[in-house]
């Protein structure tokens, strides 16, 4: 029989310290990210909040907030975007909506295949744009619905002006800094 989000509600307050999402009717636990995939997440995450929330343009989480999808999904991104005409407050528990905007930072143990489908799935299911990060090739995947996907890399700038009119970010501003 497939779960529910009741049901995972029921196993996150069990297991507080796991991170999961409901796919096709099946609970599937998160391991932890890398620690470079994590920063990167934190930079554009913060990048994007800095911008979005003086503005009053919308909400940006990261990957603890949960979407319930229009297919039932309970899923989670690695950053996402709101914009706040459709979420006026926050829920206490998972947003019912896709993000209009969500990210994906490949970790080590990550499948890039896996990370294309789950952005596919939410542009099906109603995102607007999808961004896969992948700091071991220092490339940025830009994708929307029913259109080609923009590559983009150091020396280039990753703007959203359908959704953020004004935002960008330099790709290279994206990686982990490397110290004396």
């Amino acid at each position: 029989m497939p779960l529910s989000t009741s049901d995972l509600e029921k196993l996150q307050e069990q297991f507080p310290d796991q991170r999961m999402e409901l796919v096709d009717g099946e609970i599937i636990v998160m391991s932890p990210s890398g620690y470079e995939s994590d920063e990167v997440a934190t930079e554009f995450a913060a990048q994007l909040r800095n911008w979005v929330r003086p503005r009053q343009l919308g909400r940006v989480t990261g990957s603890s907030a949960g979407f319930t999808l229009p297919n039932s999904d309970t899923r989670a991104p690695d950053v996402s975007f709101v914009q706040a005409e459709r979420l006026r407050r926050s829920p206490r528990s998972f947003a019912e909506l896709a993000p209009d905007l969500m990210v994906e930072v490949k970790s080590p143990t990550d499948s890039l295949t896996k990370l294309r489908n789950k952005i596919q799935s939410f542009l099906q299911l109603g995102s607007k744009v999808g961004v896969l990060i992948n700091p071991e090739t220092r490339i940025v995947e830009v994708y929307r619905a029913n259109q080609d996907t923009v590559i983009l890399q150091d020396g280039d700038r990753l703007s959203l002006p359908d959704l953020l009119p004004g935002w960008e970010v330099a790709i290279a501003d994206l990686w982990a800094p490397e110290f004396d």
